[in-house]
């Protein structure tokens, strides 16, 4: 029969990992290794050491196991051993060694060894070196049973044998771990030692460093005052040679400023001095001039010999030199006294004044001598009068023939319109020539007075336009003061025609010149602009006549069919030289084309159409039109009354009627109808 033996349940603790690998590896190579555990041999009723045949015998060791496992021994029985019928020469060696010194063995009944082995009280706990310091077995203490388990027969001394072993190895182990532990923890305690050690020399070092930076900064402290002090000190001398130098230029400035009350002081009794001395020059120049200008009034004898109008014409220029004298004095009656400009003025007005007067009576002595000769021819003429009264009764005879021949129509104006054409020529020619010496001098002052002169009278004119509004009465006061000798602004210089003797002339004849200019340029491409061009034009006719004239003239001269009047070609004359008299533009390049010419026609004749039905606004109304409506129906009766002309006559009349037709219909109503009626029936067809 087999004898089964119980396992051994040991819970080794072992100081480290490698110790507990090493321990495994022991137990695999003993005897014991090579069992082969079966988990379910209990239920097939076999034994747990089926098949292993070796013979059980107790190690040598066996008594120590023994003698740690096993319970302390109960009383001697003496029968025990002579009753014991075991006859197994390892179990009695095994036994002989538990046996005390009475010679007991601690417990054997039913012929079998029976050995209590318990687990142990207080299992080990694993930590990082394998043994947990301060457990029972580090301690050296027998570790506490707990009561027996069911005892299981021993039947194999080997087993014994290797369960001494084992324990002899835990014990070995485990005196290995404690002299680990021991020499682990005094290393330990050693780095300890040396790191407090050196934590506390580095304490001392950084202490020693701290000390050292604070010195350091309450140096640089020291050091940082000390030169702020130096600098304070600086800037206050700095300061303080600034306050002296201030102090210096002050005084200085003191005394220049005190220097230079006294220099003012003696330049204002100076110029009290000067200006003392222009007042009385001014005061001598004004009384000088207006006992001038009563030689211009017309009861004196250098005057009777001149015409109206010159004297007139005198006269006025005379009256602006002394109101332009007297606007200078105005100013000195306001407590100032006259400036150098202002005497400057002043004594050219009297210059003018001076040679007004010459001009004067140049002018009367020529016109008395030609008063002369006149009443010499005059009888001469009648002689002659009468032989050509006859000879012209002979030509009315021959002419009024022609004219029933012609069925009413003419090729030119009748007499007193050409009449009046060739005394506004003649007035225009007069005028020109007037200002020749303004006009064609070379000296730099009077190029300058000329430029001046032809800025300011052009500029005006040449503002104004069909959206300038409210700036119509400005542009009109600025003409009206130009042509009436006062000054006027212009390109921030104050301009006046007393600059020049035949300043005035010199503005009238180029104001009237422009304003046609602006209805052959500007009307001809706008005809709007004929209304707000013509109403100014009107307004300076109005009140000053002499420039209304002129531009009637130049408008004659440039556009002849505004008389109207067709001029004929004379013999001898050249195509070119006809086409200049018809107001065709020639020069080098050829002649306009018959577009361009028409164009500039119509502007010229829209613009007189505009003149003659408008007024200006702000004029006196109780003065009568000085070229009104009755114009305009003359003029539209002779072109009526004269044979048409290809493209000129028809393009004329209906840019006249599209312009002034609405006031002629106002004005004479039925009998424009009927110059209407006569337009479509007897004239379109011819």
């Amino acid at each position: 029969m087999k004898e089964s033996i119980p396992f051994l349940k040991v819970k080794l603790m072992m100081p480290s990992e490698n110790q507990r690998w090493e321990t495994l590896q022991a137990i695999k190579n003993s005897p014991k290794g090579r069992i082969k555990s079966d988990p379910h041999w209990s239920d097939r009723g076999e034994n747990i050491l089926a098949g292993y045949v070796e013979t059980l015998s107790l190690s040598l060791n066996a008594g120590l196991i023994l003698k740690k496992l096993s319970p302390p021994p109960p009383p001697e029985t003496p029968s025990l051993a002579s009753s014991s019928g075991c006859s197994t020469p390892g179990l009695s060696q095994g036994v002989s060694t538990f046996v005390g010194s009475n010679g007991t063995i601690p417990s054997i009944s039913n012929q079998h060894l029976i050995i209590s082995v318990t687990k142990e009280s207080v299992q080990p706990q694993a930590t990082s070196d394998g043994l947990k310091l301060g457990s029972p077995l580090e301690e050296g203490r027998t570790p506490t049973f707990l009561p027996s388990p069911p005892t299981l027969p021993l039947l194999s001394p080997r087993d014994m044998e290797m369960n001494g072993c084992i324990m002899a190895f835990e014990e070995e182990q485990r005196e290995k771990a404690k002299a680990a532990v021991r020499k682990r923890q005094q290393q330990l305690e050693e780095t300890v030692l040396a790191i407090a050690a050196a934590d506390s020399e580095q304490l001392k070092r950084i202490e020693e460093l701290m000390e050292l930076k604070q010195r350091q900064e309450n140096q640089m402290m020291r050091d940082l005052r000390d030169r702020e002090t130096k600098e304070s000190m600086g800037r206050q001398e700095q300061l303080k040679e600034a306050h002296r130098h201030r102090i210096k230029i002050l005084n200085m400035r003191v005394w220049e400023s005190e220097q230079q009350r006294v220099r003012e002081a003696e330049l204002e009794r100076q110029r009290q001095a000067e200006g003392r001395e222009r007042l009385n020059n001014l005061n001598n120049i004004q009384e000088e001039i207006l006992q001038l200008n009563q030689l211009l009034d017309p009861s004196t004898h250098i005057t009777e010999h001149l015409l109206a109008g010159s004297l007139s014409s005198y006269t006025t220029r005379g009256n602006q030199l002394c109101s332009q004298v007297s606007e200078v004095v105005h100013k000195t009656a306001e407590g100032e006294f006259p400036g150098v400009e202002d005497m400057m003025v002043a004594k050219q007005a009297l210059h003018n004044m001076k040679t007004l007067i010459q001009q004067m009576q140049e002018e009367a002595v020529s016109a008395q001598e030609e008063k002369k000769k006149r009443g010499e021819e005059e009888e001469h003429r009648k002689q002659v009068a009468l032989q050509q009264q006859k000879e012209a009764e002979k030509k009315a005879a021959e002419s009024s023939k022609e004219k029933a021949q012609r069925k009413g129509l003419q090729n030119r104006a009748d007499g007193s319109t050409m009449k009046w054409f060739r005394d506004l020529q003649t007035s225009l020619s007069q005028c020109a020539q007037s200002f020749e010496q303004l006009s064609s001098s070379r000296d730099k002052q009077t190029k300058k007075i000329k430029m001046e002169l032809q800025k300011t009278a052009t500029t005006p004119v040449c503002q104004i336009s069909p959206i300038s509004g409210s700036l119509l009465r400005g542009i009109f006061d600025k003409i009206d003061n130009l042509l009436s000798g006062r000054s006027t602004e212009c390109g921030g210089k104050s301009v006046s025609t007393s600059l020049h003797p035949q300043g005035l002339n010199f503005v009238s004849y180029k104001i009237a010149e422009k304003f046609v200019r602006l209805g052959e340029e500007e009307v001809a491409s706008n005809h709007k602009a004929a209304f707000p061009i013509a109403v100014v034009a009107s307004g300076i006719w109005e009140l000053h006549p002499k420039v209304g004239d002129l531009i009637l003239a130049h408008l004659h001269k440039s556009c002849p069919y505004s008389i109207p009047h067709y001029p004929p070609m004379k013999d001898g004359m050249s195509v070119k030289e006809y086409q200049e008299i018809l107001g065709y533009h020639v020069d080098e390049s050829g002649v306009e084309n018959q577009d361009q010419f028409l164009k500039r026609m119509s502007g010229m004749i829209r613009l007189y159409a505009a003149i003659v039905q408008l007024r200006w606004p702000f004029g006196s109304k109780q003065e009568p039109v000085p070229h009104g409506l009755n114009h305009g129906w003359r003029w539209l009766a002779q072109v009526l009354n004269m044979a048409p002309v290809v493209d000129i006559t028809a393009t004329l009349l209906y840019d006249f009627l599209e312009v002034c037709g609405n006031a002629l219909i106002k004005q004479y109503q039925n009998q424009f109808w009927k110059l209407i009626l006569l337009l479509k029936e007897e004239y379109l067809p011819r």
